[in-house]
């Protein structure tokens, strides 16, 4: 029997609005956000998952 080894990648994507003088100030301070904990993402956050096959150990 022969093994196959594939990868599963699962996206999560939540959307987060913040007031800030400009694109860089506001990406510095979701940043911070999700570092900090402040921002999470679970299960509800779903967006797909992908399985790749990435190969066989088997020649």
């Amino acid at each position: 029997m022969k093994t196959y080894e594939f990868e599963i990648i699962e996206t999560l994507q939540k959307i987060v609005s913040v007031s800030a003088n400009n694109e860089r100030e506001a990406y510095n301070k979701v940043f911070n956000m999700y570092t900090n904990g402040e921002v999470t993402l679970d299960a509800e956050d779903f967006l797909e998952t992908e399985i790749n096959y990435i190969g066989s150990d088997n020649y």
